[in-house]
């Protein structure tokens, strides 16, 4: 065996683990990434950024063929024609999601690791999982029990006082309707709103590579980085996995090891499990795949939290510019919706107070609206062919729990209340519904011809009031005004419907679970049920998603899992 470990996927969950497993000597550690490398001192200036939105749109960090349907699929109507497809950034890069995400740094409920334990993650209850969130960070700014000095990732919230005037607007509104407000949304889970904790030093990104990953740790000797390099396939001998076949720039390669961790997130790691016959004996069959390990929960359930926005046209004085800060999102709102036996802090909302990295983006904000506490379990992750280069067919299902769409109709309702208040009416115009469409998506990319569209576009929507409200209904709105979803109720559902897209959480598609639970895809160590020398260590194996930006709850995760590995488990 030529390594003790091999990780597949050197994002969040897998630089944890390099950096755990390689800190005991007598282990050797290889932790292969199909994108590039972000070495100290060589990290792209658009990961770097406090600002995600340039790193995000940026195709060369994204596995750039991934698209994924979030509407819900009628499988019980098979002639009628399926929900449209959206690209989906998943991250490609060392660092994953954490290297192009928005640095969101929060936790979520204790009742959501309650909820684990009760699943069948013994072991991962509120109590359980807070020391491993607490190793995880080096607060800058609160230091009591919640909070972590001296872990890897750094966290810092942006203080008011450098809130351009539409953030302070939001935050006097939310105010105004009757919220607390919280200097700390990772402190005691309450109602109320906040500065956001992010996971930035103030200065630049903080993201699991450069936090676990830096000079001193890729000079140990037992730790191998293999960068530009795809797994192909899984190596067994009998029910035992051995190895991993690999594509490293393009030159096929083996690599043997005494155990492998899928890394991979909830889209890949079930695809990788898929492909090497585990999973549901229907779905092997049917891609003439060999049942190696009959595990039905495999690429089921699949997650994430829905979400809707509003947005509005920011008044020149009170847009945010670089001088305040270069993040968009300063303020948080975490509140119960009331449905029945839905927990507490069961909605949240971002306050972006700037859209896009171009001109246009820069006057236009928006509330963004998910549901924290989603009941819609009914994604899944299938093969479209055996082939592993192909992409997989990726099927959210949002929606297709009501009480999700009751919460979001509800939520865009109070969202309105919000924005046609009085501290936010007095800093911007023109609210509508907005859509993350291609066209959105299109404009978003970072190339010239955006830049100098989007300048032409920001005078005109700076000139008069009515030229500003004919552009923004003729060329921005998609489909539905304000006036409409406000004023229809079956508009605001069909909007909701249309427009619900996740908010890039994919979790669940390998649920830990009791041994006498069939749809449990691992244990509570992420080892796979039926198999030897094989985990998966990502978003994937979360029993439900936490009301909480999910790139926490995965450094969490690996932490807590790397303990139990070092200790034996």
């Amino acid at each position: 065996m030529d390594y003790s470990h091999i990780i597949v996927g050197g994002g969040s969950a897998g630089s944890v683990l390099a950096n755990r497993l390689s800190a005991r000597a007598a282990n050797r550690v290889l932790l292969l990434e199909a994108g590039q490398d972000t070495p100290p001192g060589q990290v792209p200036k658009e990961i770097e950024d406090t600002y995600p939105g340039t790193a995000y749109f940026d195709p060369r960090f994204h596995w750039t063929n991934l698209k994924v349907r979030t509407q819900v699929v009628s499988h019980n109507n098979p002639d009628a024609a399926p929900p449209p497809l959206r690209k989906y950034e998943q991250a490609r890069v060392l660092g994953g999601g954490s290297s192009i995400n928005g640095q969101m740094a929060n936790r979520g409920a204790p009742t959501d690791f309650d909820e684990w334990e009760s699943r069948g993650a013994a072991g991962w209850n509120w109590d359980s999982v807070l020391p491993y969130f607490k190793k995880v960070e080096h607060d800058l700014d609160v230091d009591d029990e919640w909070h972590g000095k001296d872990g890897n990732i750094t966290v810092t919230r942006i203080p008011a006082e450098r809130w351009c005037d539409h953030t302070k607007a939001a935050g006097e509104a939310f105010r105004l309707a009757g919220f607390k407000y919280l200097p700390d949304q990772n402190g005691r889970f309450e109602d109320g709103y906040f500065p956001v904790t992010a996971s930035i030093d103030g200065r630049k990104r903080v993201s699991a590579a450069v936090g676990y990953l830096n000079a001193q740790v890729r000079a140990r000797e037992n730790l191998t980085i293999s960068t530009e390099t795809q797994v192909s396939g899984l190596l067994f001998e009998g029910n035992r996995c051995v190895g991993v076949s690999a594509m490293v720039k393009g030159k096929p390669q083996e690599f043997r090891g005494a155990e492998v961790i899928l890394s991979s997130g909830a889209i890949h790691s079930p695809a990788i499990l898929l492909r090497n016959g585990i999973g549901p004996v229907g779905h092997l069959r049917e891609m003439g795949i060999e049942v190696r390990s009959a595990l039905p929960g495999v690429g089921q359930r699949l997650m994430d939290h829905p979400s809707i926005s509003l947005s509005s046209f920011i008044r020149k004085p009170a847009r945010l510019t670089d001088a305040h800060s270069r993040r968009h999102i300063l303020l948080g709102l975490r509140y119960s919706s009331g449905l029945p036996e839905t927990p507490k802090g069961d909605m949240f909302v971002a306050v972006a107070s700037k859209s896009a990295w171009h001109a246009v983006g820069q006057q236009v904000a928006s509330l963004l609206a998910f549901v924290n506490k989603t009941y819609s379990e009914a994604g899944q992750v299938r093969l479209a062919s055996t082939n592993w280069q192909d992409e997989p067919v990726v099927e959210f299902n949002l929606l297709s729990d009501r009480r999700d769409l009751d919460r979001l109709m509800s939520g865009f309702r109070m969202l309105a209340a919000i924005q046609l208040s009085a501290p936010l009416a007095a800093v911007t115009t023109d609210p509508f519904p907005a859509a993350y469409s291609d066209k959105v998506r299109a404009i978003g990319v970072v190339n010239e011809k955006n830049r100098w569209l989007t300048r032409a576009v920001a005078a005109l929507l700076d000139g008069p009031q009515a030229l500003r409200s004919w552009i923004i209904d003729r060329y921005v709105v998609e489909g539905f005004t304000f006036r409409q979803v406000m004023e229809d109720e079956d508009a605001l559902e069909a909007f909701i419907r249309k427009a619900t897209i996740g908010v890039w959480h994919a979790s669940c598609s390998c649920r830990m679970g009791r041994d006498d639970d069939p749809m449990a895809v691992v244990d509570n160590q992420g080892r796979v049920r039926g198999m030897e020398g094989l985990r998966v260590v990502d978003a994937s194996i979360f029993p439900v998603v936490p009301c909480a930006n999910t790139n926490f709850p995965v450094l969490m995760t690996a932490e807590k899992i790397a303990d139990a590995m070092l200790a034996g488990g």
